[in-house]
């Protein structure tokens, strides 16, 4: 018998603690690559700003390892407890990747830890710069780990059930599911692409607020830069996992893409809204989803008319498909001017309304994140393990949810504040250029 009040409060506060801790993930994987690049240039350029770029950023970056340690292991609590029968099927066959996403992290966070306190301590920057790589890929990896787990979620495979019981479990094969690339791939590249914005809209603000130094305007062109590469590669990406869910997730693809009626030459539907079952105010590009599926624009789409009502997901995924898409392309254009602009020397990407446009991209990318995320999960209801177990069926059936999900979010509350208070104030009690001369200073003692 379904908990109906148990199974409400469960969803919620597993989106809710899923929303606040991809915040923390998604710098938590992005930030020490963005780190160990602005350590090479400044190395590769013997720039001192790049180098102190890189030793502030990692400063900043401790901190949201923290929260997402909290957040993290929140996380895990909560699946064990608000999702039982889930956990018991599925941890008998993915939890191979579950114990390498704690491997990886403290992986990364035994390097991270030698990093931080050996900054003065190596005469070859070089060698420091060495261990950042491990950094860099325990973070990586983290991600990579964590993704299979819900790319298992929406195509299992690896066991078989018999009279109810599992037999024959592979998990590598559990690991290496149909899913697993274009999830893992779109996963890591967009924390790349959010993590530079961040950075970027960081440095655009610092500019905007009267700190006209050369330290951020390098910031913000070496981030820029990162974020245009990373944003192109994140629509290059998105295009596979429209291939994959036509073939693997139609009826997620459909529902995202208000897709009604199976039919060749299909229309790609942004905007919009439905109205009595009609869309209306909506943009329609002709061929476009049948080219998004099977790069056809004469081929077949599978539409929702092929799947059972009680298996069709949520419609509004349309409008967090368009809210992902919309600034994921934004992104694209305003780093791709920034950066034409920079090269031709255009004087309005030096201007106040464009670096506010660059600060308001830090905000739009990780709503894109949220987005995204929420696609995703929502877009594989009503499905734990798609096909195989419900989401009704999966959770607890405990009366004490509600008050979890306050608790919880109480905590959030807690962690959010403390984050801010505590980035603010490192970073204005040591501004920049304060430091710079302390470095000069310091030079300066070393050679007298």
């Amino acid at each position: 018998m379904v908990n109906e009040d148990a199974l409400f409060y469960s969803r919620i506060l597993t989106e809710l603690t899923l929303s606040f801790h991809i915040i923390y993930a998604t710098i938590g994987v992005g930030i020490p690559l963005m780190i160990m690049i602005a350590q090479w240039v400044g190395i590769k350029k013997n720039d001192e700003h790049y180098i102190l770029l890189a030793r502030r950023w990692t400063r900043g970056f401790v901190i949201t390892v923290a929260v997402g340690v909290v957040t993290g292991t929140a996380i895990g609590l909560q699946l064990s407890l608000l999702w039982p029968n889930f956990m018991e099927l599925a941890g008998n066959v993915i939890a191979l990747p579950l114990f390498m996403e704690t491997f990886a992290f403290f992986f990364e966070a035994i390097f991270l830890g030698i990093y931080l306190y050996t900054w003065d301590r190596f005469e070859n920057q070089r060698k420091h710069l060495l261990l950042l790589i491990p950094v860099a890929i325990g973070a990586s990896f983290s991600a990579v780990f964590i993704t299979i787990v819900n790319a298992f979620m929406n195509a299992p495979q690896g066991f078989d059930i018999v009279d109810g019981q599992l037999i024959n479990i592979n998990p590598i094969l559990a690991m290496f599911n149909p899913a697993m690339p274009t999830k893992v791939a779109h996963v890591v590249v967009t924390a790349y692409m959010t993590s530079a914005f961040v950075l970027a809209a960081i440095a655009a603000f610092r500019l905007i607020k009267g700190s006209n130094h050369v330290y951020h305007k390098k910031a913000l062109y070496l981030t820029m830069k990162l974020g245009l590469i990373f944003s192109i590669a994140t629509a290059v990406i998105g295009d596979f996992s429209g291939k994959y869910l036509a073939e693997y997730q139609p009826e997620k693809l459909a529902a995202a893409e208000w897709h009604f009626e199976t039919e060749e030459n299909a229309p790609l539907i942004l905007y919009g809204v439905l109205k009595n079952g009609e869309i209306k105010y909506a943009i329609k590009l002709p061929f476009a989803l049948s080219v998004l599926a099977h790069s056809d624009p004469t081929a077949e789409v599978i539409g929702l008319d092929q799947f059972p009502e009680d298996e069709i997901p949520p419609l509004y995924i349309h409008y967090l498909f368009d809210i992902m898409v919309t600034i994921g392309m934004w992104m694209v254009v305003l780093s791709f001017v920034f950066w034409i602009g920079i090269k031709r020397g255009w004087p309005f990407v030096h201007t106040r309304w464009f670096r506010w446009l660059i600060v308001l991209g830090g905000p739009l990318s990780i709503l894109a994140i949220e987005a995204g995320w929420w696609l995703a999960e929502v877009g594989r209801q009503p499905w734990v393990l798609r096909g195989l177990m419900r989401t009704a069926d999966a959770a607890t059936s405990s009366n004490q949810v509600d008050l979890m999900l306050v608790l919880f979010a109480g905590l959030y509350i807690i962690l959010a504040i403390g984050t801010i208070v505590v980035l603010s104030r490192m970073f204005r009690k040591n501004p920049v250029e304060r430091e710079l001369e302390d470095r000069e200073a310091e030079k300066g003692g070393v050679q007298t």
